[in-house]
């Protein structure tokens, strides 16, 4: 391992007082002073020295997994191999994560060993978190000098929000068609859309009356009334939110929503109150990794008044999530259009969770996640 070489404090201390004593012992002609001197000066060099040969050694760090959620377990792990036949290569490591160096202890190697070593990287905050470049450290003769390296690439890795287990969404409230006041019950299917025939396709979803025409076999496709549409609001204000705390559980609160729902094979729409995140997740999807990832990055934001509509096709359950700060008027208003409209709101100051009804809508109160889960569970997917 080559790289950079540079006197520690220690070095430069060192360096500096042999060679004020050199230099006054010779002035003053005091031989025992001089030599003390020369000798200090001599060891700083040997220091330098001791470090500028290449160190035997090969170095590997890698990441895992590169994505987690918030409070997850995530390890980095440096593999080292000594490639010295004689003598044991000693080295430190520092890796920074997230702007900030974690020190990593790391055993002295004897000639030929391979080890590795594992450290935890602090997964406490959502987003995209920066990792690296590793250095790894080389002590000198003394600790009077040292080499540093820089090792690999910065590795990205992306911190979802937290998912709590929720029982699912509310069974056989479907609308009967797109925009239609009227509810499907249990049993039987709504008409939803039309797309052309492919290979494999149940030819008794044929709708006939369009492949005639149009000339192009169409098949319905049909929503099963016990799957809902889960449209998830989630307030991005700044202004709701005065404590930080309280928006990263507004944040895992639609996380654990969406994932539940996909996970029951709802179609899902998450949207943002500034319009900054949008997006849905198609019936059946085999994960909500989209959806996580927009959360992931998703930050409060200023200057931004008032809530987007949810569309009128997404109108069969809608969770509403915002904070303490916000006028629930204009929540309740948007979550009363649908079949069953929820507001979930993040209260950190709410001494127990409490539900109660408005109008059409359900509000769900709640100090923390856990709570507003909870409370989902208990009123909602009941």
């Amino acid at each position: 391992m080559t790289g950079r070489v540079r006197l520690t404090a220690r070095g430069v201390s060192a360096l500096v007082l042999g060679a004020l004593l050199a230099g006054l012992g010779g002035w003053w002609r005091y031989p025992g002073v001089a030599a003390f001197g020369a000798a200090l000066v001599l060891l700083v060099v040997a220091a330098v020295v001791s470090v500028v040969v290449p160190a035997p050694v090969r170095a590997e760090r890698t990441v895992r997994p590169r994505t987690v959620h918030r409070l997850g377990t995530c390890t980095g792990t440096l593999s080292l191999t000594s490639t010295s036949r004689r003598l044991p290569v000693r080295l430190d490591a520092v890796d920074l994560i997230g702007g900030t160096p974690i020190g990593i202890e790391v055993p002295a190697l004897a000639p030929g060993e391979e080890s590795s070593v594992d450290y935890p990287v602090p997964t406490t905050r959502r987003g995209v978190l920066a990792i690296g470049p590793l250095e790894l450290r080389r002590p000198g003769l003394a600790g009077l000098a040292g080499a540093r390296m820089s090792l690999g690439e910065v590795t990205d890795v992306r911190v979802v929000p937290r998912v709590l287990p929720v029982r699912g969404l509310p069974a056989g409230v479907r609308r009967g068609h797109v925009g239609a006041d009227e509810r499907v019950e249990r049993g039987g299917t709504d008409l939803v859309g039309l797309r052309e025939y492919v290979a494999g396709d149940d030819l008794r979803r044929l709708h006939w009356a369009t492949s005639a025409r149009t000339g192009v076999l169409m098949v319905r496709e049909d929503a099963d009334p016990a799957r809902p549409h889960l449209a998830v609001l989630l307030d991005d204000r700044a202004a709701v939110h005065p404590d930080a705390d309280g928006f990263e559980d507004a944040v895992e609160t639609a996380a654990s929503l969406l994932t539940a729902a996909v996970a029951g094979g709802h179609p899902v729409r998450l949207m943002s109150a500034s319009g900054g995140v949008e997006l849905e997740v198609p019936a059946g999807a085999l994960s909500d990794d989209t959806a996580l990832a927009a959360l992931a990055d998703i930050q409060p934001v200023s200057g931004v008044d008032g809530l987007l509509p949810v569309p009128v096709r997404d109108l069969d359950v809608v969770a509403v999530i915002s904070g303490v700060g916000a006028d629930q008027a204009s929540l309740l208003l948007e979550a009363g259009r649908a079949s069953v409209g929820v507001v979930l709101v993040v209260d950190p100051a709410a001494a127990a969770p409490s539900a109660h009804a408005v109008g059409g809508a359900l509000v769900l109160t709640g100090s923390r996640v856990e709570d507003l889960v909870a409370l989902w569970d208990t009123v909602v997917a009941r």
